[in-house]
């Protein structure tokens, strides 16, 4: 047959295919707009900093996933509704530096995360290769909390000085063929509390970190007499993409000179090199002095941590939220400060976009927040205390599409003193 003869046939059956596949297109995109609800967030004002949202809209999940971040979404598709006007909605909280096993004032993750709208929480060294499996069982299987893990350097992990000074523990094959064997929990190398003199602990992590391709969090300390210096430790030593934790702390990082305020020239020159610098609060680690002077020069933390423990839940309430509300009262907008909570340790442990945003087909992990105005009393490590006019609390939190948390009752029916149920407006 010429090809001139072909050529109508072609199109012809092209037009066929096209009239066959469309209908069932056009029927599938409309199931999805008519798709059921399990849950939606109505009315609140959602901050998802991943996808540029910053503005009142609905929030729909259905099973474990966010289906649908728009405006005025039909209640009618909706199996519970939260009605969540004059509130915040963001992705769920990510708690880059918190203690969950093997450190002496480790707590179970789900009696502080879920309450404060983390959804995430990255245990900070607990663990080494040798302890990992027992954490795994012990805590990040029984967790609603996601679990992710910063493995010791320390094959014993962070269990005291006599353990943490073993150089001959600090094996980097053994702790990146680990991480091999766990890809989906461990995130990362911690090293920490090391005393000794030079780098030593610090190079087996990067090396580590080198073998498994993934970063490395820091906290060593800067004592003079163990021959270490932050500039030595940020400009030569450390890698692009690794973090280092307690940036507002003048015993691990030097960020503000001691003697003049001014920021150090090398704070500036690190972080233009790659280097992440976390806020990690903990009991002895966000000072005032250093935070206030850092703020005002234009030095914020690249992600917000607790480095929450037993010794720091009570007096220095260092959870996520009391956290983003420091910052706030020493600057910082709320937009700014979710995104140092969502996006950007979720970039920083390479889990986005599985984490970190409410974007549609992602993971249902949803934090809900009021932003209250009033006198707010706020301490730092070392319980200073600081007077502020923000404060953020949490009022609900969803993981993995659950509603796992609810201090406000807005998943609940009313029960009015007639004995009646009413639904909340």
């Amino acid at each position: 047959m010429p090809i001139a003869n072909l050529i109508p046939l072609v199109c012809r059956r092209s037009l066929q295919r096209i009239a066959f596949i469309l209908p069932l297109v056009l029927v599938t995109a409309s199931v999805a707009r008519a798709q059921s609800y399990d849950i939606l967030l109505q009315g609140g004002h959602v901050i998802d900093p991943a996808n540029r949202i910053d503005q009142v809209m609905d929030v729909a999940i259905s099973g474990d996933r966010i289906v649908r971040v728009a405006p005025s979404l039909p209640v009618r598709r909706a199996k519970k509704v939260l009605n969540v006007k004059g509130l915040y909605v963001t992705p769920g909280l990510i708690d880059l530096h918190a203690h969950v096993y093997g450190y002496s004032g480790s707590v179970f993750p789900d009696d502080t995360a879920l309450l404060a709208g983390t959804t995430t929480v990255v245990d900070a060294g607990g663990a080494g290769w040798r302890s990992f499996d027992d954490f795994r069982k012990r805590i990040i299987e029984p967790s609603r909390t996601r679990v992710l893990v910063f493995l010791n350097i320390v094959g014993r992990g962070m269990i005291g000085p006599e353990a943490e000074n073993n150089v001959e523990d600090m094996d980097p094959v053994k702790t990146a063929a680990k991480i091999e064997e766990n890809p989906n929990e461990i995130v990362g190398i911690k090293v920490a509390h090391f005393v000794l003199p030079g780098w030593t602990a610090l190079e087996r992590a990067i090396e580590a970190g080198r073998l498994s391709n993934t970063p490395v969090i820091v906290d060593d300390s800067i004592f003079t007499n163990r021959a270490r210096t932050s500039r030595e430790k940020l400009l030569r030593v450390m890698r692009p993409g690794d973090l280092h934790t307690h940036v507002y702390n003048d015993r691990q990082l030097e960020v503000v000179d001691r003697f003049t305020g001014e920021l150090q020239p090398y704070i500036l020159e690190a972080r233009k090199r790659g280097v992440l610098f976390d806020l990690g609060h903990g009991r002895g680690s966000f000072l005032w002095p250093v935070a206030v002077r850092a703020m005002k020069q234009g030095f914020p933390p690249d992600t917000i941590s607790t480095d929450l423990h037993s010794s720091s839940i009570m007096i220095q309430q260092s959870d996520m939220a009391n956290c983003i509300s420091k910052l706030m009262n020493l600057g910082m907008k709320l937009p700014d400060a979710v995104e140092r909570s969502t996006v950007n340790p979720a970039r920083a442990i390479k889990r986005f976009p599985e984490l970190g945003t409410l974007g549609e087909g992602q993971v249902a992990d949803v934090a809900v927040f009021e932003l209250k105005t009033g006198v707010f009393a706020f301490k730092d490590a070392w319980s200073k205390k600081l007077l502020g006019t923000q404060k953020l609390e949490c009022v609900a939190t969803i993981r993995n599409g659950r509603l796992v948390a609810d201090l406000n009752g807005l998943g609940f029916p009313l029960w009015n003193k007639a004995g009646e149920y009413e639904v909340i407006p």
